[in-house]
């Protein structure tokens, strides 16, 4: 007759297995506020490339659960922010799209800007006013930190949120009287990609192309500013831009 494997290596073996299955990507349990590890980790990583805008750091707080609800809502399902193994296997097949449809489209302006080793852009000679002044602008808050609801109430703020970031800029080159949420940015401008500055938006993040140049609170993660030369998948977005522009 076979011998009972002790409880405590059984309980380490099924920690091994769930975190193996964790690392690979499958969903083991559903995670909520609370949950930590390497699958709280993996679903934060999926959310942001899906284009959630979500900070990687394995523990599911109250930011990660406004990112699942912003999924759960775009997806139709029953929004409580509570990744079950369905959603985040969801969430996983999103951003495998997102990162398979090869990134975003830019404009063609005649010329594009560039980063400097500091990580704030440089405007291309040709660069009409307004981008000359939103480039200025988004370097001034470049390097700021994320904060949700900053440059809502206040333009000039101590952090500021993705839809604060765009409006700071945009209202720094004359083309926003007052701060917009990522929603109602979906409705500002003009339809479609421009030639300059295109915004991209979806109900729960926005971010910008200016200059051939991406401008986003989650490259900040990444680089330490909220400029990139790097693109990240449209999916999920809509394309909005200011006339002649």
């Amino acid at each position: 007759m076979p011998r009972k494997l002790p409880a405590v290596l059984v309980a380490v073996l099924s920690l091994m297995v769930t975190t193996d299955a964790a690392a690979a990507g499958y969903a083991t349990r559903t995670l909520q506020v609370g949950s930590s590890g390497s699958d709280v980790k993996a679903l934060q990583r999926y959310l942001d490339e899906a284009g959630y805008n979500t900070t990687a750091d394995g523990a599911f707080g109250p930011a990660t659960r406004h990112s699942v609800k912003s999924f759960e809502r775009h997806e139709q399902r029953r929004v409580n922010g509570r990744a079950s193994r369905a959603e985040q296997r969801m969430v996983r097949a999103r951003a495998a799209a997102a990162n398979d449809s090869g990134g975003e489209p830019v404009g063609a302006p005649t010329e594009k800007g560039y980063i400097g080793s500091d990580g704030l852009a440089v405007a291309p000679a040709s660069a009409p006013d307004e981008v000359r002044a939103i480039i200025e602008a988004g370097n001034a808050i470049a390097t700021k930190p994320y904060k949700y609801g900053g440059g809502h109430a206040q333009w000039n703020d101590t952090g500021y949120d993705c839809s604060g970031s765009v409006s700071y800029v945009l209202h720094a080159a004359g083309l926003l009287r007052r701060a917009l949420d990522s929603t109602g940015f979906m409705s500002w401008g003009i339809r479609g990609r421009g030639t300059w500055i295109t915004v991209r938006t979806n109900p729960s993040h926005a971010y910008m192309i200016v200059a051939g140049l991406r401008f986003d609170t989650s490259a900040r993660a990444r680089t330490g500013s909220r400029w990139t030369e790097r693109m990240r998948s449209a999916s999920g977005y809509v394309a909005r831009h200011p006339d002649g522009l």
